[in-house]
């Protein structure tokens, strides 16, 4: 069995509590926070049947390895996911009957990034989340906090070649679709409603070359004000949301 991990915050331990209950060992949580959404977190808990454990601040704070741990802190076991993504593309194959919707991120670093790209994959209804595994941001317990509970919820994977993993994409008739500020096309001059990777790369140099060149086709997000560009999770956000409202109209 793999090792526990901890989990902190209100709502990614909350998410653990609705989804997941008995992969939960135990549960801290610092008395000295007597407001109405702990006592209202604890009762879930209970209803759940998950081991309460009172413990100060700053022992729930070195469980969690932060100080943004609101009173709360889990150690969890993992809770099993789709084991790759071809396990995902072939379940949707298969007969979900959802045309892919993949979210890309090349080279986003960033664990605060990746948890809020996770949180809007899983608004959004993104089947999953790839990734390179070299320069870019792992699942540990920042990332779950921020993501608020998607990062158990939306597979996350990262793979040794990014290109190849695009190119196998292509194979199954996944349309890519990369983000760039100098793209001729805007990203709501694009069709989406079908099999689709958006590729969004870091803040700064964006996606790589390699990257850019594997994309079928490059938008642009239309910028009207002073900045240049937006947050990756807000582009991600737009984006992705941008696709579910093409999916959703008739």
């Amino acid at each position: 069995m793999s090792s526990p991990k901890v989990l902190f915050g209100f709502h990614a331990v909350g998410v653990r509590l609705k989804t997941a209950p008995a992969s939960i060992i135990e549960i801290y949580v610092d008395p000295s926070r007597r407001d109405a959404r702990m006592k209202q977190f604890i009762e879930r808990a209970r209803e759940a049947g998950a081991r309460l454990i009172e413990a100060d601040s700053l022992r729930v704070a070195k469980l969690a390895g932060s100080h943004g741990h609101q009173g709360v802190a889990a150690r969890v076991q993992p809770v099993a996911q789709a084991r790759s993504l071809d396990d995902v593309l072939d379940h949707l194959e298969q007969g979900s009957g959802d045309a892919p919707l993949l979210l890309v991120l090349d080279g986003v670093t960033d664990p605060h990034n990746l948890g809020a790209c996770l949180r809007v994959a899983d608004g959004a209804g993104a089947q999953a989340v790839i990734a390179p595994k070299d320069h870019a941001a792992g699942i540990n317990a920042t990332v779950a906090k921020v993501a608020s509970g998607a990062a158990d919820t939306v597979p996350y994977f990262m793979v040794t070649n990014l290109a190849r993993t695009l190119h196998e994409l292509k194979e199954r008739n996944i349309w890519i679709i990369g983000t760039s500020d100098d793209a001729p096309k805007t990203l709501y001059q694009v069709q989406l409603k079908g099999p689709v990777a958006l590729v969004l790369g870091a803040e700064g140099p964006g996606m790589r070359q390699l990257t850019r060149k594997t994309c079928d086709e490059l938008v642009r997000i239309p910028m009207q004000g002073a900045v240049e560009s937006l947050n990756v999770s807000v582009a991600s956000a737009v984006c992705l949301y941008e696709a579910l409202r093409q999916r959703s109209s008739h």
